[in-house]
């Protein structure tokens, strides 16, 4: 059975076989409506979200399925119903499960008893389905993943930017972090990264300095400095980020090259990004919105076994 909570979990030709399908389903190449009759998601939710929420639902109704919002707040996990029981019963109901929470740790336990597929909505440790949408709507701009450069301005160890070094050195994209030092990536992870990078060729690198982090970027990505569950650290974070690391149309301008700019939102404008890149020409941001739901729907696919 196949599972989707980190981006190790996909090789290469999968990640192609998905941005190809996300492709078709985009521009109408492929109808698949109605071939998830009767299958039915459970979404459980620890923390609040737009994009996670909307995309799963509407990607498991336009295949003809069904999804459930299962707030942790209406379930017995929030009066200490184990993981395995939760996830054992909701394998006699569901067909597949969709978690947002705080732990990576819980997913790992889901997936330990679940016996339907489990997909990661976003951990502490990791968002592997927004960066694979991002992967697709780089792929979408450029026509290609391998050679291009990514830069990632601001918080160096979030779970965004694991997921978006794991996807780099798998697909052979060159990425660099721009970052206060305190806030790289932990080694731990970093080490099994940059093993499986110098197979693929894949340069990654880390700065203090954002303009040095930009130089050469084809994509300038961020992120919001004060992740959820971070609130009590939000003043010291926006002392060290700001203004440093916010990404400008000075910034952009630097790289040397005809930058675009993304952003897995929500947005804090005027934070890590100003309203005059966000609102530009350069700005992706809400095709990457929009491919969440076309590339879920393919990784909803991939999972049953259809593609």
């Amino acid at each position: 059975m196949k599972h989707f909570i980190s981006m190790w979990d996909i090789d290469r030709d999968n990640i192609y076989k998905l941005i190809t399908v996300t492709d078709q389903l985009k521009n109408d190449k492929v109808d698949y409506t109605g071939i998830l009759n009767g299958k039915i998601m459970g979404m459980i939710f620890e923390k609040p979200s737009t994009r996670t929420r909307i995309s799963f639902e509407v990607a498991m109704k336009q295949l003809g399925g069904d999804a459930i919002y299962l707030p942790t707040s209406t379930l017995q996990m929030s009066r200490g119903e184990s993981i395995k029981d939760t996830a054992k019963v909701m394998s006699r109901y569901l067909d597949i499960i969709m978690a947002r929470v705080y732990r990576h740790d819980t997913l790992v336990e889901f997936v330990k008893y679940s016996d339907i597929p489990v997909i990661n909505g976003l951990s502490d440790l990791e968002h592997p389905v927004q960066i694979l949408s991002d992967l697709y709507t780089i792929y979408e701009y450029f026509g290609r993943l391998n050679g291009l450069k990514i830069a990632f301005i601001g918080d160096g160890g979030n779970n965004v930017v694991h997921s978006l070094l794991i996807a780099s050195a798998i697909m052979g994209i060159d990425i660099s972090i721009g970052s206060p030092k305190k806030y790289w990536l932990d080694e731990k992870y970093l080490e099994k990264i940059l093993e499986y990078a110098r197979n693929t060729r894949t340069r990654i690198e880390f700065y203090e300095d954002p303009y040095e982090a930009v130089n050469g970027a084809d994509i300038i990505y961020t992120d919001t400095f004060v992740s959820m569950g971070m609130e009590k650290e939000a003043e010291e974070r926006r002392r060290v980020f700001l203004p440093k690391y916010q990404v400008t149309m000075d910034l952009i301008k630097s790289t040397g090259k005809n930058t675009i700019f993304m952003h897995c939102l929500p947005a804090h404008r005027g934070e890590e990004v100003t309203d005059e890149v966000i609102d530009s020409d350069i700005s992706i941001v809400y095709d990457q919105a929009e491919n969440r739901l076309h590339m879920q729907k393919a990784l909803i696919l991939w999972l049953f076994d259809v593609i």
